[in-house]
């Protein structure tokens, strides 16, 4: 193999989209990954373009709910006991990003990427026709309770402040756009400009296979480590060193040590660690993507079942999997419908979202150019994979202050 442009770290649907965002530019791309493209985070996304979340999955209630995060294991946020010492010194700095000035700028700065991500996707899969993966048809959440109508005129007014698209809609509202849903909902927020796709694991292949046709070569291989050279970076992998002209870290929640590597920075970067439920025999049931917030879980369609996902565990890279996690929201799915969703053949899984303390994803470029880096995107990897693609293909040609898109100060690795 002759020594690429660039070496792209991870498969995911963000290193994927990068990759070929990049061999449009003219680039020589080589993609490494230990495991086939999508077969990480992004096979088991909710599915959701979540452009209405522009708010931290933590504020300064995660004080008194710190107790039922180490007691619940089926809480909709866990905190293993065990993984406490490690997990320690990263929550102590998301609690120092709670203070106001701090929280406010994490607001904009994920505003910023999902105000710019229907787009991006649009343009992306126009460029590859295929734009029927994605249905911008909005997504519902619902309250059960007639006292949470409280918490939902406060939201809305939250997210109206932040300039999000939202419609207060009424229970009979609710009924009547998606009908299997139970005569018990009280009302909700329609959020117009969101999405879903109907099956994440079928865009990361259509990608894969497009950017093949510009050129790219996937190769299965895991990268050990890395050392910035004066014309580029080498990689060490488990099947020999490779040298390319740039590198791209967006391997996830496993980019630490590279970026450790070849920046001399340690970045807190820690997993939430997602699961999810997939009911096959329930890929009609819902028109949209449909949200409780009581429960704290969502519903999407899919192309080959429903999804039901939304729970977040803080339990590092290397304990176990709890599959009683994505049962649990088969459980909280109860009531929510006319009648109980069929698990016949229901499957669970769990992978690794990357997130930073400051609930933003790294987007920069250093050592002199021949270091871009692209990771952190917490559970927001798939609604803003396509702008970050956008924005890495700037940043692997310009300096970082000729970026255009978004404002690119809140992303920079030398924020830690």
């Amino acid at each position: 193999m002759s020594d690429p442009d660039i070496v792209v770290v991870g498969a995911g649907i963000i290193g994927v989209a990068c990759a070929l965002q990049l061999a449009r530019q003219g680039k020589r791309v080589v993609v490494m990954d230990a495991q086939q493209p999508g077969m990480g985070a992004s096979y088991g996304n909710a599915g959701h373009l979540a452009t209405e979340q522009v708010f931290p999955i933590a504020d300064v209630s995660i004080l008194k709910r710190l107790p039922a995060m180490l007691l619940d294991p089926m809480g909709p946020l866990r905190l293993d006991w065990k993984y406490l010492p490690r997990a320690l010194p990263w929550f102590i700095r998301l609690l120092l990003n709670l203070r106001p000035a701090h929280y406010q700028r994490t607001v904009a700065g994920i505003r910023a990427l999902n105000e710019c991500s229907l787009g991006a996707w649009q343009r992306l899969l126009h460029s590859i026709e295929r734009p029927h993966l994605l249905r911008a048809d909005g997504s519902l959440l619902v309250i059960e309770r007639a006292e949470s109508r409280t918490a939902l005129e406060a939201l809305q007014q939250r997210m109206q402040q932040q300039q999000v698209p939202v419609e207060y809609w009424s229970g009979e509202a609710v009924r009547h756009a998606a009908p299997q849903l139970s005569d018990t909902l009280q009302g909700g927020l329609f959020f117009p400009a969101t999405g879903h796709f109907i099956d994440p694991y079928a865009v990361v292949c259509e990608l894969v296979q497009a950017a093949k046709a510009h050129g790219v070569q996937f190769l299965e291989r895991r990268v050990l480590d890395g050392r910035v050279e004066a014309h580029g970076v080498s990689l060490s992998t488990d099947q020999g060193r490779v040298s390319a002209g740039q590198v791209l870290i967006a391997c996830g929640a496993h980019s630490a040590q590279l970026t450790a590597a070849l920046t001399g920075k340690n970045v807190p970067l820690d997993t939430e660690r997602g699961y999810h439920l997939m009911l096959p025999h329930e890929s009609t049931r819902l028109p949209f993507a449909v949200t409780s917030l009581e429960r704290k879980f969502i519903m999407t369609p899919l192309s080959d079942g429903l999804r039901l996902a939304g729970t977040v565990e803080f339990a590092g890279l290397r304990r176990p999997a709890n599959m009683q996690r994505a049962w649990q929201l088969h459980r909280l799915s109860k009531g929510l419908l006319r009648e109980e969703l069929s698990t016949q053949g229901a499957t669970p899984w769990m992978g690794f979202r990357p997130s930073l303390p400051d609930s933003l994803p790294i987007i920069d470029r250093v050592c002199e150019g021949k270091v871009l880096l692209a990771f952190g995107h917490q559970h927001l990897g798939l609604t803003q994979a396509a702008v970050t693609a956008e924005m890495v293909g700037q940043l692997a040609r310009a300096q970082p202050s000729q970026v255009q898109l978004p404002a690119l100060n809140a992303y920079r690795l030398d924020r830690f």
